[in-house]
């Protein structure tokens, strides 16, 4: 069986294909502003799947991958069997994003853990001893947070957080 994985963040919509063992090499990616019908069949045309899991964090996006998507679909919730438990007072406040990540990181390092995402925003999430996400902290991305340093601050300058400095710069 071959699932499409989806997950649709803030910025960009990245899929690609798993067998239950592994993800599988092929990946694909839509930048989340330009998720309509007519893209996905763009981008995804030709690819094979037998079922769909879907994280998403955009509600447009999620209506316009529910209408496109033909096969079995799950949209990942609260709600879904995770794996790990929830100990956190609203769950439906938590978004699919940090459940995943909260479900990744029990699998992958154990509990308890911290898990650290530095997407469009800079989540913290805690898995507590008992595999149980108990809760997190939400803050500007990093390029949210440079653009506003540099606009507000007189002697902050503006950085790409994807350059290095010179003095790291490899010898030549």
């Amino acid at each position: 069986m071959t699932y499409l994985l989806i997950d649709n963040s803030n910025t960009r919509t990245k899929f690609v294909l798993s067998s239950p063992e592994a993800l599988l090499p092929e990946r694909y990616m839509i930048p989340t502003r330009e998720v309509s019908g007519e893209r996905l069949d763009e981008v995804l045309a030709g690819v094979r799947y037998d079922a769909a899991v879907v994280c998403s964090v955009v509600p447009r996006v999620a209506e316009e991958l529910k209408n496109w998507i033909v096969k079995p679909c799950h949209f990942l919730s609260c709600d879904s069997r995770l794996g790990v438990g929830i100990d956190y007072p609203h769950p439906r406040q938590i978004g699919a994003d940090r459940l995943a990540n909260a479900v990744g990181a029990a699998a992958y390092y154990g509990y308890p853990c911290v898990v650290v995402d530095f997407g469009t925003a800079v989540t913290f999430d805690v898995i507590g001893p008992q595999c149980t996400y108990v809760g997190g902290v939400i803050a500007p991305g990093l390029a949210s947070m440079g653009d506003y340093l540099e606009r507000n601050t007189a002697l902050l300058p503006a950085i790409d957080p994807r350059s290095r400095p010179a003095s790291l710069e490899p010898a030549q």
